[in-house]
């Protein structure tokens, strides 16, 4: 059995912060319905035109309760987004939704949460991208550019934007470390090195929450204390991926990313839904473990915010134009009563409950005696200190814009460049140099825009007739059947296909070839690298112009690898799912990339 060995917490971290008078005088206020609500973050989802969804479940592929009844019959002022229909309808709901809410209670203001809208990932279950807003790599991408700098300046642009259309949470950073390559949420990660990604953590916190009260973004850290070392590399999302596991015993190495985050504070906290397994702990999900969560989160790395439950631990939903039944996540306690898991998870330390909406549980658990009003004060104090930061005690719009000038906001030339320059940042010359292009070179490409790749040089339908071919390949996964939940997450293989092989194979014997890998999970580029005549290059997300200035030398090439990229299956099943840079042999290492100059014009 791995003994927990934690960081010592930042000396900021370590002391409580005392609650406003403002705080105190709306929790007086307050009815015990209130603060029951208060504990709740909502799934909600918006119309295609902005309005706020009010329908029955078979009116929807969503399962969820109207908008007007969580506002003024549940007093639900937390909601978490399930879509991002566009900027302009998301900040003309918020407006509808703020009005909804003044209609009753003791004047609660609403906070709104959200995913990741600014990568390339849309999944329902853990990311809106997309929606107009500025599209930037993802994650992993911002840790390949090893900038701390920019990471920051671009979380900063994040936040900016997301105030502007009325999202008040983000509902990241995930500090996981990407120690256990099949995983599905490696793309969301900073990488596999411990110290690398708490700098990347430190630096985006500060960059979401370091404006004024009208221009900050609450971020969240999670899933902690760790959620990369999936057994088997299975997602936790899934009973088959229940556990977390430490044959390593580098429990500890899980914590860095966290501590960092705390030691810049972070406002939330996310615990994971695994049951870790090899540890002096309870064989049941961390959120519900008053070890992990008051001991060790609060007491040792002196957390002193807000603990939000990842979604649906304490029931499921149904989606039902989807086919698609979210299961309940209460790995190792399934058997418990839903009102009985609210209990363990207040005993715990939570102060939020994510994904629920039906704060009859709450005062059920109080009426029964399962939990006190007083504990309960405990965490509304925090919730409520959480919107004061954020400037909404006094005013329930602040830092919102017009729903008609939002785009003045979102999307601006200058964040459109920053987004480009952190892209560009981000991508990996792995093996080769730059090609040339131009209007006399003719270009076979696979994955690119022919538009794009005009005006950069002549495209051709055969690489029988070509100078030169581009391919753009997606990481390889074992795909699951659509219409599935499990669809979304990429887990499994890291080998390609040998048809894949072959055809790379047979393009490299007939003209020079540049392979372009959308590296959202280490895939296992071995069979390309010994290729004569192809130029490997790895990216995270990024436009096919950005690519192209790459690999032609218009812009310099300067990220690195923020992971290990292993050379074969065989060396990821054998190694160890909790130890960083485990694999035998890797074929890349963590930092390999080839700084390339831009060439003169």
């Amino acid at each position: 059995m791995s003994t927990i060995e934690t960081p010592a917490p930042a000396p900021s971290a370590t002391t409580p912060h005392p609650f406003s008078p403002a705080v105190e005088s709306l929790l007086s206020r307050m009815t015990v319905q209130e603060k029951a609500g208060a504990l709740f973050v909502a799934r909600v989802t918006v119309n295609p035109d902005g309005t706020p969804w009010e329908g029955t479940d078979d009116e929807s592929p969503f399962g969820f309760t109207p908008t007007t009844e969580l506002l003024l019959d549940r007093h639900v002022r937390a909601f978490g987004l399930m879509n991002a229909p566009g900027v302009r309808e998301l900040a003309r709901w918020g407006e509808t939704v703020r009005a909804i809410a003044a209609r009753s209670g003791s004047g609660v203001p609403l906070t709104v949460g959200s995913d990741p809208t600014h990568g390339r990932g849309r999944n329902v279950q853990t990311s809106q991208s997309g929606g107009g807003f500025s599209t930037l790599t993802e994650p992993l991408g911002l840790a390949a550019t090893h900038d701390p700098d920019l990471v920051e300046e671009v979380a900063r642009m994040m936040a900016a934007e997301l105030r502007a259309v009325g999202v008040h949470i983000a509902v990241h950073p995930m500090a996981d470390l990407a120690t256990e390559p099949r995983w599905a949420r490696v793309a969301g990660t900073f990488g596999e090195d411990p110290a690398h990604a708490a700098v990347m953590t430190r630096a985006f916190v500060r960059g979401l929450q370091s404006g004024g009260a009208h221009q900050r973004v609450l971020a969240t850290a999670k899933h902690f204390p760790g959620g990369g070392p999936q057994q088997g590399g299975e997602d936790a999302h899934f009973e088959r991926g229940a556990h977390t596991v430490y044959p390593g015993g580098r429990f500890e190495d899980h914590l860095l990313p966290f501590a960092a985050a705390i030691g810049e504070g972070v406002a939330m906290m996310m615990p994971g839904y695994a049951a870790p397994l090899g540890l002096d702990h309870d064989e049941v999900g961390f959120a519900f473990q008053r070890t992990v969560i008051t001991d060790l989160l609060r007491d040792r790395l002196g957390f002193d915010g807000t603990v939000v439950t990842d979604f649906n631990i304490v029931t499921g939903m149904r989606l039902p134009r989807l086919g698609i039944e979210l299961p309940v996540r209460a790995w190792g306690l399934l058997d418990l009563p839903p009102v009985e898991r609210v209990a363990r998870l207040f005993e715990a330390g939570v102060d939020q409950l994510g994904g629920e909406d039906d704060p009859a549980l709450v005062l059920e658990a109080l009426d029964r005696g399962l939990v006190t009003e007083e504990r309960l004060d405990a965490s509304v104090r925090r919730v409520l200190r959480d919107k004061e930061r954020l400037g909404l005690l006094d005013d329930p719009a602040a830092g919102t814009a017009d729903p008609e000038q939002v785009r003045e906001r979102v999307a601006t030339p200058a964040n459109l460049a920053l987004a480009r320059r952190a892209q560009a940042a981000s991508v990996v010359a792995l093996t080769g140099g730059t090609v040339r292009l131009g209007p006399d070179v003719r270009v076979y490409a696979e994955g690119v825009d022919r538009e794009v790749l005009a005006r950069y040089a002549v495209p051709v339908e055969n690489a029988e007739e070509a100078d030169l071919a581009i391919l753009r390949l997606a990481a390889p996964f074992d795909p699951q059947p659509e219409g599935t939940l499990e669809a979304a997450f990429h887990s499994g293989s890291l080998e390609f296909p040998e048809e894949t092989v072959r055809h790379v194979r047979r393009l490299a014997g007939t003209v020079p070839v540049v392979v372009d890998v959308f590296l959202e999970r280490a895939a296992v580029l071995t069979p390309f690298a010994a290729l004569p005549g192809v130029t490997l290059v790895g990216t995270f997300g990024v436009d096919d112009d950005v690519l192209l200035d790459a690999v032609s030398g218009r812009a310099e090439v300067s990220g690195r690898l923020p992971f290990d990229l292993p050379r074969s299956d065989a060396a990821v099943a054998a190694a160890r799912e909790d130890v960083p840079f485990d694999t035998a042999d890797p074929l890349f290492r963590f930092g390999h990339g080839l700084r390339l100059p831009a060439r003169r014009p």
